[in-house]
């Protein structure tokens, strides 16, 4: 075992002190030693609820012949720290989460880890940081929050509050009605109910096969979590007697598996650069093109909140991954048949799986023609752009507008709230890539604005930043290059013509190229909006969304 370096031998005695030190009793010493790399956190609401979880994991190791030890690794709300310079920290969190769990693992010699996560960054995080270490691990995703309500109308965070605000400013309801769903639409511990990013990372982790069976869907709150949990840390100790690895579980088939689901769903868009960055970790050969090839071939199965009214609650109900992966395995065959960490194939998991057909369709009767995301190119994105396809009405699929540019979400959001962007309108938001934000803020709160004004279908908004898994609308995100590289999205002046084309992937600034490059000549140098700090550090290492903002 990895812990045999610090616990046998003569001249480990002063390591085996500081672990008596540390409660271990000289009867559990020569056990496997696992930690529990947790996220909890008093200011995450998805992650509130871990303390309990914590002391499930802890009886199931103990009960599967293990040693716990639990640590702490850092959480970001994407909610809280949205629309303001806090999210300049979201995405770059990832790679801190991923290094801490990767430097406490490793300097201790654990022999293996149950990472207990939740939030959009922090299970993709967790995931680079188990391949990167490739010692048996097993991912517990603490699950969604219940369905908030008021007055018998569904809420989710979204709906209830970001898109509330939109609607309060357009004058369709009331001061008081806003303060009712603000105070309604987040009932419970658990990630945000839609399929956002948490959810989205939730589900494409149990799809890679790295957590167990209902992990993803099962509440924050029910006792099934905390059984799961418990199940997990059991598990752990098996993986690492059996020395099952992160490597042998995540491939590139599971990759791809995760990718045609995620397609098939319609998760967030986040879930590119999140992928991108795990294939990176485990040298996997996943790029950009898996997305492109797949996403011709895969059409949308499943339609849940922002796009639609069900949540992650009744996708659960209708018989949750396992049901998905079900409709799927037997009919794609690009969907292959790959390990989990619950002992079982993808083959043996979902042959007694019960699908709920009015939620999941079939491959024969889908949601949409069309995969849940997409790629787009063009002359403004030579790199590649995304799209959450399933998010934009099908008659916005060929859309056609003026460009409204802006060097920052703040004055885009200052043009929104003052109704200066009008039906028509592109709006344009750069410098907010991963090296130009630094971080490539998520731009929730104007595609909300737009969404709750009404504009949803008669403007778009285009970014080198990224998207939330809430948005909705014709948004387009991940532009590559980005501003801050000379991309042509700098170039962008008030009054060009811009033609989004869905059905075709393109994404195209109506310019004459002779004019481009005359602008190309007079854009000035970017410079860096942080000299020092994370950030700052961030900034210099960071590569570009296609190559999954990696550090």
């Amino acid at each position: 075992m990895n812990s045999d370096k610090i616990k046998k031998g003569l001249a480990r005695t002063p390591h085996r002190g500081l672990l008596y030190a540390a409660g271990v009793s000289k009867k559990n010493i020569d056990k496997p030693f696992i930690g529990i790399a947790s996220s909890f956190s008093d200011l995450v609401p998805g992650h509130i609820g871990m303390r309990d979880l914590e002391r499930q994991i802890e009886k199931g190791i103990h009960s599967g012949g293990g040693q716990a030890f639990v640590f702490g690794v850092p959480a970001v709300c994407d909610g809280i720290a949205m629309g303001h310079s806090g999210m300049q920290y979201s995405l770059p969190s990832r790679d801190l989460i991923a290094d801490c769990v990767e430097t406490v693992a490793a300097a201790h010699q654990l022999d293996g880890l149950v990472l207990l996560s939740n939030c959009d960054k922090i299970t993709p995080g967790m995931l680079i940081a188990a391949l990167r270490l490739n010692i048996p691990a097993i991912i517990v995703t603490a699950g969604p929050m219940l369905d908030g309500t008021c007055k018998h109308q569904k809420l989710t965070m979204i709906k209830g509050s970001f898109e509330a605000v939109g609607k309060f400013r357009a004058g369709m309801i009331s001061e008081e009605e806003l303060y009712e769903m603000e105070e309604n639409s987040c009932p419970s511990a658990g990630a945000c109910q839609g399929l956002y990013t948490a959810n989205t990372m939730a589900c494409l982790t149990e799809v890679i096969g790295m957590s167990l069976p209902q992990c993803a869907t099962s509440s924050a709150v029910s006792a099934l979590k905390r059984r799961i949990a418990f199940e997990s840390g059991m598990q752990a100790v098996s993986l690492v007697r059996n020395n099952i690895k992160p490597s042998d579980i995540i491939t590139r088939d599971s990759l791809r598996n995760a990718i045609i689901c995620d397609l098939a769903m319609g998760g967030s868009t986040n879930s590119f650069l999140h992928i991108l960055a795990i294939a990176n970790a485990g040298g996997i050969d996943i790029t950009l093109k898996d997305f492109e090839e797949l996403s011709l071939k895969i059409k949308q199965i499943v339609k849940l909140d922002p796009s639609a009214a069900p949540t992650m609650t009744d996708l659960h109900n209708a018989g949750g991954i396992n049901a998905v992966l079900k409709t799927l395995y037997n009919n794609i065959p690009e969907l292959t048949n790959t390990m989990s960490v619950s002992g079982f194939t993808t083959e043996e998991l979902v042959k007694n799986a019960w699908v709920d057909t009015e939620l999941i369709h079939s491959t024969d009767n889908p949601v949409t023609q069309k995969p849940g995301l997409g790629i787009l190119y063009g002359n403004i994105a030579e790199g590649g752009c995304v799209t959450k396809i399933s998010g934009i009405d099908e008659k916005c699929y060929e859309f056609e507008g003026i460009a409204r540019p802006f060097d920052s979400e703040e004055a885009a959001m200052e043009a929104l709230e003052n109704d200066r962007i009008k039906a028509g309108d592109v709006i344009v938001i750069r410098y907010e890539g991963p090296k130009g934000g630094p971080g490539m803020r998520e731009m929730l709160a104007p595609t909300s604005l737009l969404v709750g004004k009404g504009l949803g279908t008669s403007a778009a908004l285009i970014t080198d930043g990224r998207f939330s898994g809430g948005t909705r609308g014709i948004c387009i995100g991940h532009i590559c290059p980005e501003a801050a590289d000379g991309g042509t999205i700098a170039l962008i002046e008030e009054g060009d013509k811009i033609k989004i084309d869905i059905n075709n992937r393109k994404l195209e600034l109506l310019v004459d190229e002779t004019i481009l490059e005359e602008r190309r000549k007079k854009l000035k140098p970017f410079e860096p909006k942080h000299t020092s700090g994370y950030l700052a550090k961030y900034a210099r290492f960071v590569k570009d969304a296609s190559h999954g903002a990696i550090v």
